[in-house]
């Protein structure tokens, strides 16, 4: 009896004992995951360790204050203002960041998503901006005398044919700015594709937004999502001019931690430019500036970048390479609109692509209806389909095997395209459309499905 005493008191201590030091090494486990680097994708130039992503954070904040002191007059305080909340929220929210990781999906740095920030309300612009937007008659006047005329009245009554869950919102607004973050990185995309004009300039309907672009910048680095720019048509837009803007973009915004650069096959990171509507610009122009003996040349110099131009028609493929661009995308997301932008278009737009060293990069987009600014063009609507219509394009893309993948859009309210989420919404003049019968954030969601079956699939396409 005594000798199984002694064993008995034994193997209790020794499970006690064994139990202690099982908890000493999950404990050692989870404080080692939490000093862990961010998580790296594919293509990822900031996913360099743990130091490197220390560094990024201190420069981050020192770069806020250096960028607001370049500003100049009325913007200044208005920036400041901005910024000063972005910065306070991202240190409010600075604990939860290790748990925000583990809840939402890993980026994907070859999903590119179109993103603008040109909405606004009285609360944060003193008005609204694109919400109002004008309907814009038809370039034939009998047709257009079928059709009505003016602009949208917001908050019941606006430029879209869905509603947004924000609401009317304006894209000032950092708690606005926040949910789509977190709507991007939850949809499982890396790169945000910013529309920009250069400082002081804006499309016609709107005002201009590149102040807005530090604070974007920040609550994408707490998203651990990056940022690159879509350069829209603004006025002049040549060889010199673009040099100078991309120099100001280089120099302003490089080197904050959530500027996107591109991991070339030559293993150098550069950033990356996607140009709207560049087939407006004659070739010989581009090739001042995209070629090594151009007049403005911005090759092998601290601006180089990778350019990625507009295709629409067939024979714009050719002005692309000798312009030299460094690859091509689609953008729009209406199968059968355009050359570009048909499907069973993109595998011999690849085939080109690869044989002549550029990129190919196919936009995907969730459906297309523009009817409530371009109230006669119903022949181009593209319906949904509860879904079925992104899952299409997305598997066409995939059948080309891109190194990227450009989504239109997040928040294109006015064409119709976007995949933020939206909702049910009545009023005495309109009924708009909705995602229904599934959730608000379904386009979300199919994205991130995407997403992951991207990933796999790639590191098939690599081995």
């Amino acid at each position: 009896i005594l000798n199984y005493d002694i064993m008995a008191r034994f193997r209790r201590r020794t499970c006690i004992i064994l139990l202690l030091f099982i908890l000493f090494i999950c404990s050692i486990m989870m404080a080692l995951k939490t000093l862990r680097p961010d998580r790296a994708g594919f293509g990822d130039p900031f996913g360099l360790g743990l130091l490197p992503e220390l560094q990024q954070r201190t420069v981050l904040l020192d770069n806020k204050q250096n960028s607001l002191n370049r500003v100049q007059g009325d913007t200044v305080t208005h920036v400041t203002n901005l910024h000063s909340i972005s910065v306070n929220t991202m240190k409010a929210s600075m604990l939860p960041v290790n748990k925000l990781e583990e809840e939402l999906s890993p980026p994907n740095y070859n999903f590119h998503i179109f993103y603008y920030s040109w909405f606004g309300n009285p609360q944060f612009d003193g008005k609204y901006i694109h919400w109002n937007h004008p309907l814009l008659p038809h370039w034939d006047p009998k047709i257009a005398n079928n059709y009505p005329k003016g602009r949208h009245n917001p908050p019941e009554d606006i430029g879209a044919n869905f509603y947004p869950e924000l609401g009317s919102y304006s894209s000032k607004d950092p708690s606005v700015i926040e949910a789509h973050m977190k709507q991007m990185r939850s949809a499982s995309t890396g790169v945000i594709v910013l529309s920009w004009y250069p400082p002081g300039m804006a499309d016609e309907n709107g005002e201009p937004t590149d102040d807005l672009v530090p604070v974007i910048l920040d609550y994408a680095h707490k998203y651990n999502l990056k940022v690159t720019f879509h350069i829209e048509p603004y006025k002049d837009r040549d060889d010199r001019s673009m040099y100078h803007n991309v120099k100001y973009i280089i120099d302003k915004y490089g080197s904050h931690p959530a500027f996107y650069r591109h991991k070339t096959s030559t293993g150098r990171f550069l950033p990356m430019f996607y140009v709207y509507d560049s087939y407006v610009t004659i070739p010989e122009i581009w090739a001042n500036l995209l070629t090594v003996s151009g007049s403005q040349t911005i090759r092998n110099t601290p601006y180089d970048a990778l350019f990625i131009a507009l295709l629409v028609e067939e024979r714009h493929k050719h002005d692309i390479h000798r312009s030299g661009f460094d690859g091509m995308y689609t953008y729009f997301a209406t199968n059968g609109f355009s050359y570009g932008s048909s499907h069973h278009n993109w595998a011999t737009l690849k085939a080109f692509c690869d044989s002549n060293n550029l990129m190919f990069i196919p936009s995907v987009g969730p459906g297309y209806i523009d009817t409530s600014i371009r109230p006669w063009n119903n022949h181009n609507t593209r319906n949904r389909v509860n879904g079925k219509y992104y899952e299409t394009a997305f598997s066409a893309a995939l059948l080309v095997r891109p190194e990227i993948i450009s989504i239109t859009s997040f928040n294109e309210w006015h064409e119709g395209t976007q995949i933020e989420k939206a909702v049910p919404k009545r009023t005495g003049q309109v009924v708009y459309l909705d995602y229904k019968p599934h959730k608000p954030n379904v386009y979300l969601e199919l994205t991130q499905k995407w997403s992951e079956k991207y990933r796999k699939e790639q590191e098939q396409w690599l081995m």
